[in-house]
């Protein structure tokens, strides 16, 4: 059996001190080590218990027979590995548990075997820490992005399987609405503004302002918080057209106006006091 690797079923005898023992006609040691593949408090009550064994090591002239419960897991996870990642298939969608959370991302377990899903594949959002969004434990929905079944190795996204930032965006900004948004870039023609997390509309240079501008940057700057008019809406294309003029009142500049109000409280018109004034110059 110890040369065929084959497994034993055999009763927990005894709990001793550093282990468990077993009778196979000899006695047979588990160290603790070698008991499961993750820490135990107590064997108190592994006795009685029925369990599988492999033999680690035998030594006929000492009589000593060690065996390990460990070393059955683990094969049956090895092979519960190769299963899977013959299995799988790019564009799965599967549920998971979080089993490890890292700085570069959370490792997923897909049901024996682990994949990581990498920050980025997070959320639409930006992810400033993993611990902000997920925690050891958590179920999660995961998709398979690829698999690299030679180094074992599992890409796999959360965000994938979330509603997309423009899903629904007709009725969440139909035209015509009023938002709040953040001026993420300014370019020569116009300004993109976020209105919810990864929808970046655009304001065009001249729906910014009643007033010429040459720049954008002459009264906008990157981080800034603005309320904006949809003035249209393209769900295929993911683009939206943004308005602030529309939301600002034009400026009155009809000079005639003004000159009607001066003459009405002095008595004097505008262009006769400059006809005044320039006659100084004149003479």
């Amino acid at each position: 059996m110890f040369n065929n690797q084959q497994t034993i079923e055999t009763e927990v005898k005894d709990v001793v001190k550093g282990g468990l023992v077993v009778d196979l006609g000899v006695r047979g040691f588990i160290p603790a080590s070698l008991v499961e593949d993750h820490f135990v408090e107590s064997f108190e009550d592994y006795k009685g218990r029925t369990m599988e064994f492999k033999i680690v090591e035998m030594d006929k002239e000492k009589n000593r027979l060690i065996l390990s419960h460990r070393a059955v897991l683990q094969e049956a996870k090895a092979n519960k590995r190769d299963e899977i990642l013959t299995e799988l298939k790019e564009g799965q969608v599967l549920e998971g548990t979080v089993q490890r959370i890292a700085s570069f991302g959370a490792f997923v377990d897909i049901g024996g075997v682990d994949g990581l899903v990498h920050i980025s594949q997070l959320s639409h959002e930006h992810v400033e820490k993993v611990s902000d969004v997920l925690k050891e434990g958590d179920k999660v929905n995961v998709k398979v992005l690829s698999v690299d079944r030679d180094s074992e190795r599992i890409s796999l996204s959360i965000k994938e399987t979330l509603p997309g930032p423009w899903e629904d965006i007709e009725n969440r900004a139909p035209r015509g609405s009023v938002l709040q948004g953040t001026v993420k870039r300014l370019v020569s023609y116009g300004a993109f503004v976020e209105v919810f997390p990864g929808v970046e509309g655009l304001v065009h240079i001249s729906r910014i302002s009643h007033q010429h501008i040459g720049t954008p940057h002459e009264v906008l700057q990157e981080g800034q918080t603005v309320d904006v008019k949809v003035v249209e809406v393209n769900a295929d294309d993911k683009r939206l057209s943004l308005s602030i003029k529309d939301l600002v009142e034009k400026e009155e500049e009809d000079n005639s106006y003004g000159d009607y109000e001066m003459k009405e409280e002095t008595g004097f018109s505008l262009s006769d006091v400059i006809g005044d004034q320039l006659k100084k110059f004149t003479e």
